[in-house]
């Protein structure tokens, strides 16, 4: 192939991913509780949040888990039950959701920091409700924070084995890491993650999921934080059954009966070393609270 060639070529699929780019970026946002959101400004930037409920009644901080496509949309289907007892705070963690993301280099100890001092500055010793990963962040921020209890869903310190310079550089690139993340975060991409270690039935990943999902992941500057995220630099090194264990609170960990990333019998297992209670969900993988809303109220209401 003739150098002039080869570099029409080149030119040509740099354009095409220039151009592919930009015509996959979100143009509108909903609020993911739909309700205005509020913002906590924190380290110079914005963080948007959910206020629902009386602000009289015991505060309940709602922290979504991470991904690709986080937000506390993942509350959605129970967040108006719960604001009838409690006044809900649920924040979209920085560089998520509808709060801002600026190009930073996002870790776990970023995340622990920013649970901390919201739960400081935004509560007053709230029941804490951590999904996933941020159940991690929550545990230790309740080390420092008064809490009233923490109810973590599926919580695991870990998702990605190893920390992966290369990889999240690869995803903060202008050009060719805009083109992967945006791979990534295509609707059927969106929609085998979430049938894969979301929600246990392929039939619960409904189209309207799917499309939020995609709009919150298509905002400027999104692909910063699960950069971090996809190359394991979110992750903390703990011991959770041994940190909740010596918390002075109580504790509920709840989990889905069909998750594998990791199974029940890991959350059993935390539940013992910490002296928490366990409830499994049945039919329901990482995300109860949105396949199975009605069952995760129930065992939230019965812990």
């Amino acid at each position: 192939m003739r150098p002039r060639t080869l570099a029409l070529g080149a030119a040509g699929a740099v354009g095409g991913l220039l151009l592919g780019n930009r015509t996959l970026r979100a143009d509108e946002f909903e609020p993911p509780l739909g309700h205005e959101q509020a913002t906590f400004r924190w380290r110079g930037f914005d963080i948007a949040y959910t206020e629902l409920g009386d602000p009289d009644d015991q505060d309940l901080v709602l922290l979504h888990g991470l991904n690709a496509a986080g937000s506390s949309h993942e509350f959605v289907h129970v967040v108006e039950t719960l604001a009838e007892e409690y006044h809900v705070i649920a924040p979209d963690l920085p560089g998520f959701g509808g709060s801002e993301r600026p190009p930073l280099l996002y870790s776990g100890s970023l995340y622990t920091a920013f649970v901390t001092d919201f739960l400081r500055e935004q509560s007053d010793e709230p029941v804490v409700v951590g999904s996933s990963l941020t159940a991690a962040y929550a545990t230790r921020a309740a080390s420092e924070v008064p809490v009233a209890e923490l109810v973590l869903v599926c919580p695991t310190p870990t998702t990605i084995p190893g920390e992966h310079p290369f990889v999240r550089s690869l995803f903060r690139s202008p050009v060719l890491g805009e083109g992967l993340y945006n791979l990534l975060t295509s609707k059927p991409s969106i929609r085998w993650f979430l049938a894969d270690h979301g929600f246990s039935e392929t039939d619960a990943v409904t189209d309207d999921w799917v499309e939020y999902d995609w709009q919150t992941a298509h905002q400027p500057n999104a692909r910063f934080a699960p950069a971090s995220f996809i190359a394991g630099f979110l992750d903390i090194d703990a011991d959770l059954g041994v940190e909740l264990g010596e918390l002075d609170v109580p504790v509920t960990i709840i989990w889905g009966s069909e998750a594998e990333m990791p199974e029940p019998e890991v959350g059993r297992a935390m539940a013992d070393t910490a002296g928490a209670s366990f409830t499994s969900i049945d039919g329901t993988d990482l995300l109860p609270h949105a396949e199975q809303p009605t069952a995760f109220l129930d065992a939230f209401e019965r812990r």
